[in-house]
This record gives C-alpha cells, sequence and structure tokens, in this order.
C-alpha cells in the first residue's frame, strides 16, 4: 500500500490594485454578468466573464429553474456560449464571482464540481490551461493557474477508450 497526496497551489491576492490592469477588467465584466442572473430561488447571482486568446471577452451568469436540475451554473453557460461560437479557440483567463443578499461578497467561491468537469473538458479541447479568477465583489482574489487542480481525480476522455 502507498499513501500519496494532492497539493493546491494558488495566488492570493489581497488587494486587486495588485491585479493586473486586464485582470481587473475581467473582474469588473464578471461582476456586470452576475447582476444578470436569473437567481429568484437562491438569490445567488454568479457571473462568469472569460479573455479568449483572441483578446475577446465574453460572459456568462447562472440561470435558475424553477426545477432545479434544470438551472445552469455561470461557468457552463459561458462555455457552452464560447464551445458554440469559437470552439477552437482557447480561454486565457476566467474571472468567476458572485453577489448574494444574504451575505456579504468579500470572499472567493470555487466553481461547483460540474462546473470544474466542464473547465477540464474544454481545457482538454483545444489543449490550453484555463487561467482562474476567483473572487467576491470585495476582498481576496485567488489566482488558480489551470482548472485541472481543482480536479486532481477527473474523468476524462481517456477512461472512454
Amino acid at each position: 500500500m502507498k499513501k500519496k497526496n494532492f497539493q493546491l497551489e494558488y495566488t492570493l491576492v489581497s488587494s486587486r490594485k495588485q491585479l493586473s490592469a486586464p485582470d481587473q477588467e475581467l473582474l469588473k465584466q464578471a461582476l456586470v454578468a452576475a447582476s444578470k442572473a436569473y437567481a429568484p430561488y437562491s438569490n445567488f447571482l454568479v457571473g462568469a466573464a472569460a479573455r479568449l486568446k483572441t483578446g475577446q471577452i465574453l460572459s456568462g451568469s447562472n440561470q435558475e429553474n424553477a426545477s432545479y436540475p434544470v438551472g445552469v451554473c455561470a461557468e457552463r453557460v459561458l462555455l457552452g456560449s464560447i464551445g458554440a461560437q469559437f470552439p477552437e479557440i482557447p480561454i486565457e483567463t476566467m474571472a468567476i464571482t458572485y453577489r448574494t443578499k444574504k451575505k456579504k461578497s468579500d470572499s472567493p467561491v470555487s466553481p461547483c464540481g460540474m462546473c470544474r468537469q466542464a473547465l477540464l473538458e474544454f481545457e482538454n479541447r483545444v489543449g490550453h490551461p484555463i487561467r482562474l479568477l476567483l473572487a467576491g465583489e470585495k476582498g481576496d482574489v485567488l489566482i488558480i493557474d489551470s482548472s485541472r487542480i481543482l480536479l486532481p481525480l477527473a474523468f476524462e476522455s481517456s477512461h472512454l477508450k
């Protein structure tokens, strides 16, 4: 028997002024996207904005449904849109943020398990890591170099062969 462990490496930024201007802009776009979320049940409005390798920025927000399984997270809304419109273009960076009426949005949130899987699939599809910026409206920002880091025991296409 052999024990192994995973290590999660990220960068913690305590002041957004430490971020590059393009990263600050991407976070702003993610907040704009969060304001467009349809989340009448959870009141947890999530926005995601992605900068493609071309420099173009696209965004998406969570879309809930009274039949909860029908709702879609902001990350997957955005990935679906990019995959449909620009299937071969890598995402350089994706910013994910949120707003809520229930508590302060002052700490980063991480994508759910389904979104982690979808992010990794997109990375594999285009052969390029997706750098993630995770933040609330204020406070710390986590920078993760690749979504793969968030899903170390991923189920991948190689398992199907």
